[in-house]
């Protein structure tokens, strides 16, 4: 049956079943009728044709006769497989936007698709923009991020009212105040309301349609009804499928066929047909359910590969249906064996299920249409219906099972129900639901409380699902909370009526106490449930996002104003907290090292930490509290914290909570009675989340001020706190965060090494720069309020005996448990926490935040300048995303772009800011401290012109609030008690071991630092105490200060401690004179410092002297050799010249030992050709710039990242492939390059045995070079070769030929006569008459190795060489045949294969040649561009040639060059080419005239200049046939206007030039006479010029590199004449405009002239003459702005095999064109598997790839099977790389970045760089690994 449902429309297929009686003749029953038969009729298997069929029975019960207010232009009905919103815009119909005030955008994210966030106008991180709103709105100076989305079913909130700071003004969706004034009565109402006892669930009748809508249509009421019938039977039947759905697919294959068989089914037959579904997860790859499916159910791998994409990409698949249960239930085992979710089913539910998943489908699709104009009316009879509950439930199952899924929800509803089941459905509907519910929200307002509410009262449900039993929690409809709990009006509102942030807290309460039943978390839960922290819960990874929907709840203002109202809230939540008090305590190992190191902490601080930024949110909504609402508070927590610190019964932990004891301590003559604990014996936890609550709350110091208090009858906090609880609790509660300070000090220290690297990793957490202000800064503020609720000095004390200091700063320096270098670590930790606690006060004054980031952005850049990146780490993460951040951050900094490649860019703080900079700030560590201290003297040093300068410290500032009292902590007698020991000890120390102790100067800093801000603050008091408080020997502190003013071990302090005395001078005057010692000593000390600082002075500065002078010498040597070069090589042969040493065996390298150059040889395809019938490059040939040797006029760079307006102006990618130069006009050949270095030919035979050894031994690395192709890496620069090339270190070349040219000619002729014919040569030249020479082809079948030669000694090592040439160009000619356009003879005949002068040494020069356009300098001609080792190449390169005729005629006693040389003569002059001698039938005008010249330098150099003038004229005469060819295809309309001719003296007459060249050909004649016509001679002329100047720069570089000083650059080069000018000139050539004199040139350009007219190759206008690109190369244009990719990618960039836009894309760079990256659609499976890149490599550019990974927004570089990774050319406003788009910054291209990937591309150097990269990494499988 299924085969005819394609032959039949679905009208018929009614009329087919058996039974007349049960024609329906209403749409709903037919559909009733199909679905419910559906499974069998179909026999259990679902088709594509299932699906049409289902859709058309669908979309008929759906529209009754009304099809035509859905269909477009009157269409009856839908295409098959189509639906209807495809149909709908694909004519067009969402074209015209509908803009309607108050209205949100609510576009639908697709997956892929690009979304926008700008912190400065969003809310919170929640809120998007699709790209059309965000290009649509200006976010000038923003802070915009961009990112990819992952999953379908975000919506944008352009147009929502209260996802915004304020209006964006997007044109498409305005402002409306009605809204706004709507949403925010609503808060009012709801604030004040009563909430009801039972909740009232809104339920579809209740919601009214949408307001103010205007695109309303008549709907008939006939069709409301219709369409309402149809999805609610719809949705029902899924309703109905589920009820009898496993919950789980975790190895719930039932163990026995018996169990099978009784599963709960829909299937009212009960038939035991069954059928084996694979469920999608997020830890297996694809390889291993292939190789899986592969063997168990024996499908191919292709089937295999194809289920296994759809098990991804549908979220399930069946792969195995049959009633043999038996035999499903083994293969159910093999598959569960693995851990991979399976499930079998009954055949018949299974079908039904993916029956729903069309439904699922088809309501998608009903959401995304429109009836008529109305966008609104199918969504809004959606929402209602999915908001009323099931009718008539058929399935016997939903009635029994009703009361055990919802026992908790009153009268269910559809929707209730979907989300329950959601667990039960797969991917593809779970998120085309949440695309449905999405979609909802967006109609009303009311909409969204609906959804919101229905989803609150099944919110516990979802969460059980989510933590407990799903097995793909990506897809899980809890991250549908985010789009809800983020709205500030819907949370108030949940809140309010749903509780649901109580039942959030329950949640986690029962979750972390494992009170777990049935895969369910019990409720309530039991309060006293203990905690372990080994349980499976911590284990688990999915807790985090149920703290963060917490979070977002809690953060919405009017949810704030709840928390901050109502007891209940903070009653509840530190209950919460309660549980994690003290977890996971540590105890110290102190004799031996703990045998086992759990890392259970680590889950353990992801929890707390995800706690305390719940802590953070809740503590911050009482700034809303009055006075009696946060005192009430703080008193519920101090209770909470009290009952599980103090309280004891039996159950109590007695780890965690150790009892309190209490000892009496004496200190300094006063006894304190505080807590008794040790640190080192305790045990102790780093997480106390009740004190980081209390701590939030005292934060609100504005309303603890003592003005406020008094309003209620409190004198200040320490009434506040002391109302309920003694001052013996105060101090319990204070103390374990002291004790947690302690334990730092102690770790710090290395007190507790013994308790391994867990206790390293949770000091590092705690400390964090990142994390630390939830935890660690709490700790601290909670010890600093202590200070002014209680006693300053007991306060102390109990520092001092918890950091067992006491007997330390009571004279004792001998330490019972701490050795030396413990103690003064401990003294230092002290100090620390002693100076933050005294001096911080951020929190105690309620620092705003933007100063607060103000302050760390400072500080953290007050130690040098950095990147942003590393500045974010040094900061809070609340601060970095924070919306000022990025404000501030430009208000404080410089920010320095990034110039070269490896730069990336930097902010530097103003020099205004340092004075902001405080060296003490308490996130500093000691060496950055030590860091900033240098900064700010050298600063002060300048700026004062001190020599030593002192850094007073700035007052503390509080001037409100209870810390105002906390600068009374300075009169403190213990705190000059302990500055006195703190001095006193290590002066004794010092004086008694000759000696600083350790950690010395960082003590004595911190001491005189205390001591200077307690001047600052206390001066009076302290002066007193100071003056008048003895301590050991009858000493103050004033006696002390005075021994170390002048103290000799430091005398860096003096200046510090000046200022100290002159202070304390000030109010005891008397006092310090007193003990001062006299300035006259002081003196002394002081001059022989000076003195040691003057000789050192004077010591550099002749230093300094002497450098100069010699720099100055070596500078001159310099200048004098590059006089002397050019003299050397004419003058002194004799010497032998040696060329530097071997690189293996270091010898010397001259004649005596045969030696070469390692070079690499590569086929490529980088040269262009002159694209025909492309108007835009002919254009790009006018306007080309007359000199190539000087720096291209780049696009103006306007700095990074670029300007707004650039930005704003820059051109959408609209081309398919990025204006990349199309593929087929390349042209195919050997490139050959060279690293520099040499070595001896025997030192390379042994060194390449060592490279085949090393293969052998490393037999699974994926190595860098590839012995096949007779590949080796240079040992030095580690650069690729494969040949080795003969150095030439024979005499110099012959005197070069000066005749006048015609007398050369006419002598040429002479000897041409005198000699006799030679047939032996005319054998060696190809038979079809072009004159090449086949002794000179890659493959000639004639070549021998040097093996089978026997020659003289001497040339066997010129042959051995030649032979690694010759085997490696054969190699790659053998496989390219096919990408050459010669003619050649047949494989084994003579002359077969590449052209070597023309497609090696050719080849390579234009190479050079190409990458060297655009650069240069004033002065230089191209020649002078190229290096020394690259001229030694092209000479290696010519004298393989020259080898190659000597091995031919070697009989000869010239190795036959004469004879070549005649043959070159003939070939040119036409006298010759046509006579009976010799048989050129071939034109000479169809051979490229460049090759002839290479031949001439290799055989007869000295006749270049001659033959220079011939290949000139004959390039000329080709560039104008080719001209004809190109211009008759093009219209010059679209050409650019020229003005007058420039370059008359040039090209004289070039009309008259133009007509004779083509009087041969009729045909070509009328072509070139109406080109003439239409394009004018100006124009002309400019092509002549642009076409020839690249033969003109090959030209020199070949004849420098033959004759290096007979075409020296002239050292009066005139630099106001054009490279064409200067290089005829340099050549010697006579100008085209000097023809008529040149009668001789005359007569050769007529020959070939005619030779060319009267050849086929005219006849047919296809010319055969492919003229060469002639501007610079650039690869494809990447737009400005990454985004940018995005708009149109459907456009732009689409996969061309597989026709998608692909999920990761690269784009070729050679040519623009879109591949899919490492994806399973597009792979090679003919070469191992590799993916598209490599194919498409093969077929775009041979073997390099060079490719711009989009997503992971890095480059791709490949090279024959191998590849690396490179550096992207984007980065982001920060000037910084973002791999993988990890930061989601817009991200700009940086231009030298850009240049360099085009430098390494034209210098053919990716070959080598991949293998650098491969060599200093060794992989174990493939470089894709690395």
């Amino acid at each position: 049956m299924s085969g005819l449902s394609s032959f039949f429309p679905s009208k018929l297929l009614g009329s087919m079943h058996s039974n007349p009686r049960e024609r329906q003749t209403d749409p709903l029953s037919r559909l009733r009728f199909t679905l419910e038969t559906m499974p069998g009729t179909r026999k259990y298997n679902f088709t594509p044709a299932t699906r049409a069929e289902i859709l058309a029975e669908l979309y008929d019960a759906f529209w009754g006769q009304y099809a035509h207010l859905f269909l477009p232009n009157s269409n009856s009905s839908l295409p098959l497989h189509a639906t209807l919103s495809e149909v709908q815009s694909s004519v067009g119909q969402f074209k015209n936007l509908q803009v309607c005030p108050g209205r949100p955008c609510g576009h639908i994210f697709k997956k892929g698709e690009s979304c926008f966030r700008c912190k400065d106008c969003a809310l919170d991180d929640s809120c998007v923009l699709c790209s059309r709103c965000f290009e649509a709105t200006d976010h000038t100076d923003h802070n915009v991020s961009f990112f990819i989305a992952q999953q379908s079913g975000g919506c944008c909130d352009c147009g929502d009212v209260e996802a915004w700071r304020y209006p964006i003004s997007c044109p498409y969706h305005p402002y409306s105040p009605e809204t706004a004034e709507y949403i925010s009565s609503f808060e009012r109402k709801t604030l004040h309301n009563t909430p009801r006892a039972h909740p009232k669930s809104l339920t579809g009748p209740d919601i009214p349609p949408a307001k103010n809508y205007p695109y309303r249509v008549h709907v008939p009421t006939e069709l409301r009804e219709s369409i309402g019938r149809t999805i609610g039977y719809a949705i029902d039947f899924v309703l109905d499928t589920l009820d009898s759905s496993p919950d789980e697919t975790f190895m719930a294959t039932p163990p026995s066929d018996a169990i099978l068989r009784l599963q709960p089914t829909g299937d009212p037959l009960m038939l035991d047909q069954f059928a084996i579904v694979v469920w999608n997860d997020d830890k297996h790859s694809f390889d291993e359910v292939i190789e899986l499916l592969h063997d168990i159910t024996n499908r191919t791998r292709e089937e295999a590969l194809q289920i296994a994409d759809r098990i991804d990409d549908q979220g399930r698949d069946i792969i195995e249906m049959s009633s043999n249960s038996s035999r499903l239930l083994d293969m159910a085992r093999a598959i569960a064996q693995i851990d991979l979710g399976v499930t079998v089913r009954r055949a018949f539910d299974t079908f039904r299920e993916q029956v729903s998943a069309v439904i699922i489908e088809w309501l998608l699709d009903l959401t995304r249409s429109r009836l008529s104009t109305d966008a609104l009316i199918l969504r809004e009879i959606l929402a209602s219906e999915l908001l009323s509950p099931r009718k008539n439930t058929t399935s016997t199952l939903a009635a029994k099972e009703a009361g055990k899924v919802v026992p908790d929800v009153h009268d269910p509803t559809r929707l209730d129900w979907l989300f329950l089941y959601h667990a039960r459905l797969w991917k593809k509907p779970r998120l085309n639901l949440k695309e449905i519910y999405a979609s909802l929200l967006t109609v009303s307002h009311e909409h969204k409380l609906a959804i919101a509410s229905h989803f609150a009262s099944v919110y516990h449900r979802i969460i059980d699902a989510y933590l407990l039993t799903d097995r793909e929690a990506e897809t899980s409809i809890k991250y549908f909370a985010l789009q809800l709990f983020t709205v500030p009006s819907v949370s108030l509102y949940i809140v309010r009526h749903h509780n649901i942030v109580s039942r959030l807290l329950a949640i986690i309460a029962a979750f972390f106490t494992n009170q777990i039943t049935d895969k369910r978390i019990t409720f309530p839960p039991n309060p006293d449930a203990e905690i372990d922290v080994d349980t499976f819960p911590f284990k688990s990874k999915r807790f985090m996002p149920v703290f963060s929907d917490l979070r977002y709840l809690c953060h919405n203002k009017p949810v704030q104003e709840l928390i901050a109202h109502n007891r209940e809230f903070i009653k509840q939540f530190a209950q919460t907290c309660q549980i994690f008090m003290c977890i996971n305590p540590n105890k110290r190992a102190a004799s031996s090292h703990v045998e086992y190191e759990t890392d259970a902490w680590i889950s353990v601080f992801n929890v707390t930490l995800s706690l305390s930024r719940v802590i953070k949110i809740y503590g911050e909504a009482f700034s809303r509290a009055t006075v009696e609402e946060l005192v009430g508070a703080i008193n519920t927590v101090l209770h909470h914290i009290l009952k599980c610190i103090t309280v004891v019964d039996d159950r109590r932990d007695q780890a965690r909570f150790p009892p309190v004891v209490f000892h009496e301590v004496v200190y300094g003559e006063t006894t304190y009675k505080i807590i008794d604990f040790d640190v080192m014996d305790g045990s102790i936890s780093f997480h106390h989340s009740l004190q980081w609550l209390l701590a939030e709350l005292f934060k609100h110091v504005d309303i603890l001020d003592e003005g406020m208090l008094s309003t209620t009858g409190y004198k200040n906090l320490r009434d506040v706190c002391l109302q309920r609880v003694n001052e013996d609790a105060l101090l319990t509660v204070i103390d374990y965060p002291l004790r947690v300070l302690a334990m730092i000090a102690q770790i710090r220290t290395g007190l507790w090494v013994r308790n391994g690297f867990a206790i390293r990793g949770q000091l590092l957490h705690y400390r964090d720069f990142m994390l630390r202000e939830l935890c660690y800064d709490q700790d601290l503020f909670i010890l600093q309020t202590a200070l002014v609720v209680l006693d300053p000095n007991t306060v102390i004390v109990s520092m001092l005996d918890r950091f067992q200091l006491l007997g330390y700063f009571s004279g004792a320096t001998l330490h019972p448990s701490y050795d030396t270098s413990h103690l003064s670590g401990m003294v230092e930790e002290f100090f620390y926490v002693l100076i933050t606690i005294l001096t911080e006060s951020a929190s105690a004054s309620k620092m705003p935040l933007a100063v607060a980031v103000r302050r760390e952005i400072v500080h953290a850049l007050a130690v040098g300048p950095c990147s942003f990146t590393d500045l974010v780490k040094r900061v809070a993460e609340r601060m970095v995303d924070d919306v000022c951040f990025e404000r501030v951050l430009r208000e404080v900094a410089n920010f320095k772009a990034p110039e070269s490649t490896a730069d990336f860019g930097t902010y530097e703080l103003k020099d205004e800011a340092f004075d902001e900079v405080n060296p003490f700030f308490y996130h500093y560590t000691r060496n950055k401290r030590e860091e900033v201290e240098v900064v700010l003297r050298t600063r002060l040093k300048k700026k004062l012109d001190i020599q030593d300068p002192v850094i007073v410290p700035k007052k503390l500032n509080i001037l409100s609030g209870p810390f105002v009292s906390l600068s009374s902590a300075f009169e403190s007698e213990v705190l000059v008690q302990i500055f006195f020991y703190g001095i006193y000890n290590i002066l004794t120390l010092t004086d008694a071991t000759g000696a600083a102790p350790p950690s010395a100067e960082a003590i004595l800093d911190q001491i005189l630092h205390l001591i200077m801000v307690a001047l600052v603050e206390r001066p009076d008091v302290l002066s007193g105490l100071a003056a008048h408080k003895a301590y050991e020997e009858g000493q103050s502190l004033i006696d002390v200060l005075c021994v170390f003013e002048y103290h000799e071990k430091y005398l860096t302090y003096r200046a510090r401690v000046q200022w100290i005395l002159d202070q304390i001078a000030l109010h005891q005057q008397q006092e310090v004179r007193s003990r001062r010692r006299s300035p006259e000593s002081a003196s002394e000390t002081e001059d022989p410092k000076e003195a040691k600082k003057r000789a050192a002075k004077a010591r550099q500065e002749a230093i300094m002297r002497q450098m100069k002078a010699q720099q100055a010498q070596v500078a001159f040597n310099f200048e004098d050799l590059d006089d002397d070069e050019d003299e050397d090589l004419t003058d002194t042969p004799e010497a032998p010249v040696s060329y530097g040493t071997c690189i293996v065996c270091q010898e010397e390298l001259n004649s005596s030992k045969s030696f070469g150059s390692l070079g690499f040889v590569q086929p490529g395809r980088q040269l262009r050709k002159h694209p025909d019938g492309l108007q835009s490059y002919t254009n790009e040939a006018l306007t080309c710039p007359d000199t190539m040797d000087r720096l291209a006029a780049a696009t103006a760079d306007s700095g990074f990242p670029p300007p707004v307006a650039e930005i704003k102006n820059v051109q959408r990618v609209h081309s398919t492939n990025f204006d990349a130069f199309p593929p087929q006009f390349t042209r195919f050949g050997l490139h050959a390059s060279i690293c520099s270095h040499m070595m001896h030919l025997d030192c390379f035979t042994v060194y390449s045995a060592s490279i085949r050894q090393r293969h052998r031994n490393q037999a699974t690395r994926n190595h860098p070079e590839s012995i096949p192709r007779k590949e080796y890496i240079c040992p030095l620069c580690k650069s690729l070769g494969n040949v080795i090339l003969p150095v030439v270190v024979t005499t110099p070349p012959p005197e070069i030929n000066t005749l006048a040219f015609s007398d050369w000619v006419r002598a040429a002729g002479i000897s041409i006569l005198k000699s006799k014919p030679d047939p032996i040569l005319e054998s060696l030249q190809f038979r079809t008459g072009s004159g090449e020479f086949v002794f000179w082809t890659a493959q000639d079948s004639a070549y021998q190795s040097h093996l089978r030669v026997t020659d003289r000694p001497d040339s066997t090592e010129l042959h051995k060489m030649v032979d690694t040439v010759m085997v490696v160009v054969k190699n790659i000619s053998q496989q390219s045949r096919h990408l050459r356009e010669r003619t050649e003879p047949e494989p084994g005949e003579r002359g077969a294969g590449m052209y070597l002068p023309d497609e090696l040494v050719g080849y390579t020069i234009s190479s050079l040649e190409v990458s060297l356009r655009g650069q240069g300098g004033p002065g230089k001609t191209v020649a002078d561009m190229i290096t020394d080792p690259q001229y030694r190449m092209i000479r290696g390169l010519l004298s393989c040639l020259t080898k190659l005729v000597s091995l031919s005629l070697k009989s000869r006693p010239d190795e036959g060059r004469e004879a070549v040389r005649q043959a070159i003569i003939k070939r040119l002059l036409p006298e010759w080419s046509r006579t009976s001698f010799t048989s050129f039938s071939h034109p000479l005008l169809l051979r490229d005239p460049f090759a002839i010249l290479v031949e001439t330098a290799a055989v007869a150099p000295d006749m270049l200049k001659h033959i220079l003038v011939l290949t000139y004229y004959a390039q000329l005469a080709r560039t104008v046939i080719g001209l004809v060819y190109i211009l008759n295809k093009s219209r010059t309309t679209a050409t650019t206007a020229l003005g007058a001719r420039q370059y008359e003296d040039l090209f004289g007459d070039t009309r008259m030039f133009f007509m004779s060249v083509v009087r041969h050909s009729p045909i070509f004649e009328q072509a070139a006479e109406s080109v003439l016509l239409s394009f004018g001679e100006s124009r002309i002329e400019q092509l002549l010029y642009a076409f020839t100047l690249p033969f003109l720069r090959r030209a020199l570089i070949l004849c420098r590199a033959t004759y290096p000083s007979a075409f020296a650059t002239p050292s009066d080069l005139d630099e106001s004449i054009c490279e064409y000018r200067r290089l005829i000139k340099m050549l010697d050539i006579p100008p085209l405009a000097q023809l008529p004199t040149q009668d001789t040139i005359q007569n050769a350009l007529s020959g070939w002239c005619a030779h060319y007219g009267h050849s086929h190759a005219a006849s047919q206008l296809n010319c055969g003459v492919m003229l060469e690109y002639t501007s610079i190369y650039r690869l494809a244009r990447l737009p400005l702005v990454l985004d940018h990719l995005y708009l149109d990618q459907d456009k732009t960039m689409t996969c061309m095999r597989c026709k998608t836009v692909p999920l990761d894309a690269a784009i070729c760079l050679f040519c623009g064109i879109t591949v899919c990256f490492q994806s399973h659609c597009c792979m090679d499976f003919d070469n191992q598997a590799r993916g598209e890149c490599n194919l498409h490599t093969r077929e775009c550019s041979g073997p390099i790839g060079l490719y711009f990974l989009v997503k992971r927004c890095s480059l791709l570089y490949l090279y024959a099977n191998n590849g690396a990774f490179g550096q992207s050319p984007y980065l982001d406003v920060h000037g910084e790389v973002d791999v993988s788009m990890r930061r989601g910054r817009r991200q700009y291209l940086h231009r030298a970045r850009w240049e360099e990937v085009h430098k390494v591309w034209l210098s053919h150097g990716i070959p080598t760089l991949i293998a650098r990269r491969l060599e200093g990494t060794v992989d174990s499988g493939g470089w894709e690994t690395l």
